[in-house]
């Protein structure tokens, strides 16, 4: 997934700030106990999660897509102190072990996670806008997730969405899978979105930064 190989990413992370424990336990936790580790963000884009969250202040962030908390706790690091963080997953199964991760985190008051599906649960959140959203679930359901958010996020708001570039196959015309057609389509999708600025960058599996205007 990484588009920036060894020895050149390590560098990348030996001159970027390290992960507090919290988040180095969940690292190796889930690489030794949960199917597909390489869905967590991981040290470098963590911080960067943290570094555009913390230049934001968000008020209230929604995560679409939370795994095992890592994002979510690097997203919290920009969180005011009357902050809110909201996160969904449908992966029932790793409710307990998200929540423990949280409970060990100076953020934990601010943050809530929602079980089920996010095209069901968004519309129920009271909520008035977002300033922040993380997209990071299905692919298939990325535009659709956009379409809930993009007018509940402020003006000046930032949408995060994660592996835009699908390990290069974006590029490859012959690549015919559904994901993969997903994401080209949701790509082309926000380039033609006249409402946001938007730029992509070549972090790991690429993220598409778009700022709604």
């Amino acid at each position: 997934m990484n588009l920036i190989k060894e020895p050149l990413q390590g560098y990348l992370e030996l001159h970027t700030d390290t992960e507090i424990d919290l988040l180095k336990s969940i690292d190796r936790d889930t690489h030794l106990h949960v199917m597909l580790p390489r869905m967590l963000s991981g040290h470098y884009q963590g911080r960067v999660l943290s570094m555009l969250s913390k230049l934001k202040s968000p008020s209230s962030i929604l995560e679409i897509g939370t795994y095992t908390g890592y994002s979510a706790l690097c997203l919290a690091e920009g969180l005011p102190q009357d902050g809110k963080l909201i996160s969904i997953d449908i992966n029932e199964e790793l409710e307990s072990k998200i929540l423990f991760h949280w409970s060990k985190s100076v953020f934990a008051n601010q943050m809530q996670l929602m079980i089920g599906n996010a095209l069901e649960l968004i519309p129920t959140i009271e909520s008035q806008s977002f300033d922040l959203v993380f997209i990071d679930a299905d692919k298939k359901n990325y535009t659709a997730y956009y379409d809930l958010v993009i007018d509940r996020v402020s003006s000046g708001g930032l949408i995060l969405a994660d592996n835009v570039l699908w390990s290069g196959k974006v590029l490859d015309e012959k690549a015919q899978d559904k994901d993969t057609l997903a994401m080209k389509s949701f790509n082309d999708y926000v380039s033609s979105d006249t409402r946001v600025e938007k730029v992509i960058l070549p972090i790991r599996d690429g993220i598409f930064m778009i700022r709604k205007k």
